[in-house]
């Protein structure tokens, strides 16, 4: 594959009029034109995009209570999602929580598998180099043995440590907790009022975090914590091995997890929008204070492209600077060293990108193969990709 008089984005900033070779699906030279200091519009040459947490494959598999569609299909649907909005790199988040039967009789225990089981045997066939993020909620420690025993499988990439307890955390406000059940469980206030209480009586299972962080510790996994509120919180996190904030919900939280060398992530719906949905802690601020590294597609992966554009437009940074919350900083806290940022040696996991009033995807490769093509929009501009996959934009 060769790139020639393209304008490419590295680590360092914008470079037009360069050139970039990749053979058996890893970049073999780059060379660098003129560097400019405003994204023009046009094509640019981007890395692929690296998702730490995405919760979309649930809703895909159940988009409406009871209507549950065959796993296969379900990961071949998210994979084209991931890919058109150049996602290159996803690990894809799945509940370890509770674990009662749901409409088809199945328990989540017996999903959970089906799903894992099944990205295993469909990976060869997917565009996305998706990997599994294991959401561990610590009142649920009849999860645990599942866990444990894929952690012992090699079947998860990922783990973070979910405490959704009323009181704390993203509900810190009871009646906010109450509201947001109403909602999201489309029941009336007592059922949720019912779901608050039962929520407050769970214990949690610290002796159980502790097994599940050095089992994950073994496999030399990144562990994420989740809704960090307070410096207490963040200092019992780290003491369990935790290197990944996710969403801290307070600026005190993030300043704390960055002051112990810890990575912190945020939505890039988040960064998009402008703010939290639930009114907690802004990305754009976050960003503004120096707490914020990584940007996460949360539950819409295209998001995480557009929001870096929006970035540079606001002037909160560079566009070369906030790929990195996308790319290279993921690809770090995650210990994926092969990836990240387009050089010599890294993976040829890299984004064709039309630049006008928004960034449109045109292209997606992963490992040098070409695996989206926006062909209708593709031939409204004139490009072409031959058979030697040589490009001249």
């Amino acid at each position: 594959m060769h790139f020639k008089n393209t304008l490419i984005t590295t680590s360092e900033g914008l470079f037009e009029g360069s050139s970039l070779e990749a053979e058996a699906g890893f970049i073999t030279d780059l060379r660098l034109g003129k560097r400019l200091d405003t994204l023009p519009q046009g094509l640019v040459l981007i890395p692929g995009l690296i998702d730490l947490h995405g919760d979309m494959l649930e809703r895909e598999l159940e988009p409406r209570p009871g209507s549950r569609f065959p796993t296969p299909m379900t990961l071949k649907e998210l994979d084209r999602r991931h890919t058109s909005a150049g996602l290159t790199t996803a690990y894809v988040a799945l509940s370890f929580a509770d674990f009662s039967k749901r409409s088809d009789g199945l328990s989540l225990a017996e999903r959970l598998i089906d799903v894992v089981e099944t990205l295993m045997l469909e990976r060869p066939y997917l565009g996305t180099d998706m990997r599994v993020h294991a959401r561990f909620e610590i009142m649920n420690p009849e999860a645990a043995p599942l866990l444990e025993t894929m952690l012992g499988k090699h079947q998860v990439e990922m783990v973070s440590l979910m405490d959704h307890t009323p009181g704390q955390g993203q509900f810190r406000n009871l009646e906010n907790y109450v509201e947001y059940m109403m909602k999201w469980l489309k029941v009336g206030r007592d059922d949720a009022q019912y779901e608050l209480n039962r929520q407050l009586a769970q214990p949690r299972s610290w002796d159980i975090v502790h097994d599940i962080c050095k089992l994950a510790k073994a496999n030399h996994l990144p562990i994420a914590s989740h809704d960090d509120d307070t410096h207490g919180k963040v200092s019992l996190m780290q003491e369990l091995g935790v290197s990944i904030s996710e969403f801290p919900v307070s600026l005190e939280a993030a300043t704390s997890a960055k002051a112990k060398g810890m990575w912190t992530l945020m939505g890039a719906p988040n960064a998009l929008r402008g703010g939290s949905h639930s009114g907690n802690l802004s990305a754009i601020a976050a960003l503004e204070e120096g707490v914020l590294d990584l940007l996460a597609s949360d539950y819409y992966p295209a998001a995480m492209l557009q929001a870096c554009y929006q970035l540079s437009c606001l002037g909160v940074l560079p566009f070369h600077e906030s790929l990195k919350l996308v790319s290279l900083h993921p690809a770090q806290a995650a210990g994926l060293t092969d990836r990240g940022c387009l050089e010599p040696g890294k993976r040829a996991d890299m984004v064709l990108v039309h630049i006008s009033d928004r960034p449109q995807v045109i292209a997606s490769f992963v490992k040098g193969r070409l695996v989206y093509w926006n062909g209708h929009y593709a031939d409204a501009l004139g490009i072409e990709i031959n058979s030697r996959q040589t490009q001249n934009i």
